[in-house]
């Protein structure tokens, strides 16, 4: 066989078996109140559990076999708007005057623009779906409060739908022409609440109990995985004794200034290694530890091979998942001058940059073999 073409099959097949690293539970079977459960997982782990999304869930109820358990979600005093998927809400795109109401609130969309509506609402609403394969978009007519889509959503298609930039948004307005909705309220995934995880990640997955939180008795602070399968979450009071789960997180930002060599002698004397992020799950993490960054870039465990004009991860994966800013990874590297390194960026869109690796950075450790 033509080696080339060897070379090439080897790639997709390596690019196949690749698999989503999860963040690592750990089920206590102690009863404590939840500042308690907190102090236990920070001293012996990372922290009270946090979930990013689904996958994560269904990971952290493997851990466990019981119910009325704590998570590390808690009620602050400050709502933030986040997107049902998970992803950070960097992108907004409210009408004139909008936000306006206080609380919990949830957001729908008409003629390009979002409004402010309080949840329980009855509306249409749009879901992200693998099933459609031009769009990603799938149009429910049926009118429902924004939970209920929210759950819908979840059990036929992804999730309610994220609108992370103006193209998204373009894009997701032709859709709703196409559908001849324009002059309707549809809900998307982005809505207002004052949970905050333990870990102060940005985490904005929810999987509460239809009517929950209600904050009932008025002093429900704290969230807890419900004994009734499928296990979702309910709000009760912080001083409760219940059973807990903690999670170990495996990424760890360095704030040092160090070229991409000493960054990488550093992650293999005190860890593992430098990160690799070979999947949209992996990004997200990332995307959650370089906000605390003290430099625009942050490096990663990608490197170019020169001979092949190829981009590797440390790990030994085929860069298959791409995040790369316009400009970079994709065209010919000018290895007569300095060898090039990969780095994410710590704020905006945190796309990958391309960096001579004598830039000095802070860099992301991992813990995972």
């Amino acid at each position: 066989m033509d080696r080339t073409l060897y070379f090439v099959l080897l790639l997709i097949a390596l690019c196949s078996v690749s698999e989503c690293v999860q963040r690592q539970y750990h089920f206590i079977n102690v009863l404590k109140n939840w500042t308690e459960a907190q102090r236990y997982c920070r001293e012996n782990y990372t922290d009270l559990a946090t979930v990013d999304n689904m996958n994560d869930m269904n990971e952290l109820k493997k851990s466990m076999n019981v119910g009325g358990v704590w998570i590390g979600l808690q009620k602050t005093g400050v709502g933030k708007w986040h997107w049902s998927s998970g992803e950070p809400a960097l992108y907004l795109n409210w009408g004139s005057g909008q936000p306006v109401v206080g609380g919990q609130s949830c957001a729908v969309m008409r003629n390009g623009q979002w409004s402010e509506e309080g949840c329980s609402k009855i509306c249409t609403f749009i879901c992200s779906s693998s099933n459609n394969m031009s769009t990603g978009l799938v149009f429910v007519n049926q009118t429902m409060k924004w939970r209920d889509a929210q759950s819908y959503c979840r059990q036929k298609h992804i999730d309610l739908v994220s609108v992370r930039n103006q193209n998204e948004s373009q894009q997701i307005q032709k859709f709703i022409n196409d559908n001849k909705l324009s002059e309707s309220q549809v809900w998307i995934g982005l809505f207002r609440d004052s949970w905050q995880w333990s870990d102060q990640r940005n985490s904005s997955f929810r999987y509460w109990r239809s009517g929950e939180p209600d904050n009932y008795g008025g002093n429900e602070k704290c969230a807890v995985i419900e004994w009734a399968t499928p296990r979702q979450w309910n709000d009760i009071s912080c001083s409760i004794p219940c059973l807990f789960v903690c999670h170990e997180d495996k990424l760890i930002l360095i704030r040092e200034n160090r070229t991409w060599s000493e960054a990488l002698r550093y992650c293999r004397e005190n860890h593992v290694d430098l990160v690799s992020v070979h999947s949209v799950e992996m990004q997200r993490r990332v995307m959650n530890v370089v906000k605390g960054a003290s430099t625009a870039q942050v490096w990663l465990g990608l490197h170019n091979y020169c001979i092949m004009n190829m981009w590797i991860w440390l790990s030994g994966e085929i860069v298959c998942y791409q995040n790369w800013a316009p400009g970079n990874g994709t065209t010919p590297e000018n290895c007569s001058l300095e060898k090039r390194k990969g780095a994410v960026q710590s704020g905006g869109d945190q796309r990958w940059i391309s960096l001579p690796e004598s830039h000095k950075l802070n860099f992301i450790c991992t813990n995972y073999e």
